[in-house]
């Protein structure tokens, strides 16, 4: 089964709290995982981004849609208790309505803007075609945040190829040292020979005295173009000539599985690194050679430890 939608968790979750201990979050994990027959690879996995995981987010949002519905109170930080009115929806309520209530709940304590309350009502789907109130806000924002960052890879890559061979060997050297490689050492990057460049297309000085070398073959190819076995061969020939055992082949286009075991199968006789278009594009995206900062989006949530130091003090007497 896959991992359960926030939606499909929160009833559980509510049920999970009908007993009326107040209970954290943690302790929904591991029950919520078995209801849902999660196998430990879903109850473990992140986000793409790295920034959490999946399935504890989820339950995360699911509480705070049924606290902002007002069917669970949080007696305490991070402690979650169900209420009369919580009680009296599970009782009373299908699934689907307990679902349909705190959606409207939600709505109506959502502050809306006229803009907002003026547009047209359309619905929301993702590029996969599912309907994007099926994901928490922080998943809608990394789908949208992913779906960019592909867009831009796109633009990258037919950028790249409307440029000559030359431009691509000089791009690839600015990347490497865009990405720490060369250091300080001024002059780090080199880009060879247009003609009897002996199958080394650029060179990178590791240091000073220029005793360690990375080597560098790049073929702007159509992106369906798959470099075989044999071109990487040829890279790791003149590496030998060269008297290196370090090389990076980056191309536009992508590799063939010969050319891949092949390299897996060097057994450490040279270090060969194989970039293809797609990593191409996430390496210059991600160190901004070339790119500019369009727009910074800062979030915030609440700081718990703030807000539970203006609790009063049922001691003080006020």
């Amino acid at each position: 089964m896959a991992i359960p939608r926030f939606d499909e968790i929160r009833v559980q979750a509510l049920r999970m709290l009908e007993n009326g201990n107040p209970l954290k979050m943690k302790d929904l994990l591991l029950p919520l995982a078995a209801h849902f027959n999660l196998t430990e690879e879903e109850l473990n996995a992140m986000y793409p981004s790295g920034n959490g995981h999946i399935f504890y987010d989820r339950i995360s949002w699911a509480l705070s849609y049924l606290y902002l519905a007002q069917l669970i109170d949080k007696p305490q930080r991070g402690i979650y208790r169900i209420n009369p009115k919580g009680e009296e929806m599970l009782a009373t309520r299908t699934p689907e309505q307990i679902n349909a209530y705190v959606e409207k709940k939600v709505q109506e304590r959502t502050p809306k803007s006229k803009k907002t309350e003026n547009a047209p009502k359309a619905k929301s789907l993702s590029l996969d075609g599912s309907d994007s109130k099926d994901l928490t806000p922080q998943e809608n924002l990394y789908r949208s945040f992913d779906n960019i960052r592909e867009s831009i890879f796109s633009e990258i890559l037919a950028t790249i190829i409307g440029k000559t061979p030359r431009e691509f060997e000089r791009l690839v050297v600015k990347l490497l040292q865009s990405m720490g490689y060369g250091g300080e050492i001024k002059d780090s990057g080199l880009v060879t020979q247009a003609t009897n460049d002996g199958g080394i297309d650029g060179i990178i000085k590791e240091d000073i005295l220029g005793f360690g070398r990375i080597y560098i073959q790049a073929k702007r190819y159509a992106l369906n173009h798959a470099i075989p076995r044999d071109e990487v061969q040829k890279f790791v020939g003149a590496l030998a000539v060269a008297q290196s055992n370090k090389g990076v082949f980056i191309t536009t286009s992508y590799f063939s599985k010969g050319a891949e075991d092949y390299v897996r199968g060097l057994n450490g006789s040279a270090t060969i690194v194989l970039i293809d278009g797609s990593k191409l594009a996430e390496y210059i995206y991600d160190f901004g050679l070339g790119m500019q900062s369009e727009q910074v989006i800062e979030i915030k949530k609440l700081d718990a430890d703030f807000w539970d130091s203006m609790e009063d003090d049922p001691h003080s007497g006020n």
